[in-house]
């Protein structure tokens, strides 16, 4: 598993930091180790936000069986672009031959997320039909990862 962002409570001081799960434990000795801050672990107060969890099943309306049915939910991924596209021809073409970059490469990136499109697909053996369902932005996503309980401890 990727980075989560943490935020913590420390002594009434709230911190916030992107931390990678396996470092968690080697990052709350350090803390402990400090001489600034003098903590235990049971003061920390971890909530994980951005994190969007999806199960891999889900019973939804089909439009082919016009009733509920169960649907596998897979994660939504871009094909190969094809050579044979108007624009990639005529972009190729442009290209080919003396004189460089003919259009300009775009680098202003401002969005840190993607937007996440679900593919859902009927489970019924006859009808098998697909749809997108198109979810909000998040920094990280899960499909089918354990649910969270209330009041649970955090192992490490």
């Amino acid at each position: 598993m990727g980075c989560i962002f943490v935020e913590f409570v420390v002594n009434g001081c709230a911190l916030r930091a992107l931390i990678n799960m396996r470092l968690i434990q080697r990052f709350i000795f350090k803390l402990q180790r400090s001489l600034i801050l003098n903590v235990n672990p049971s003061s920390f107060l971890f909530i994980c936000i951005f994190q969007v969890n999806v199960p891999k099943t889900r019973r939804t309306y089909c439009k082919k069986c016009k009733k509920h049915q169960p649907h596998k939910v897979t994660q939504y991924k871009k094909g190969k672009d094809s050579l044979y596209a108007q624009g990639k021809r005529r972009y190729d073409r442009k290209q080919s031959g003396y004189g460089g970059q003919t259009k300009p490469i775009f680098r202003k990136k401002a969005k840190t997320t993607k937007k996440i499109v679900l593919r859902l697909e009927c489970v019924e053996p006859n009808c098998r039909s697909k749809r997108m369902l198109a979810i909000k932005r998040c920094k990280h996503f899960e499909l089918g990862g354990d649910k969270k309980r209330k009041g649970q401890v955090i192992q490490f």
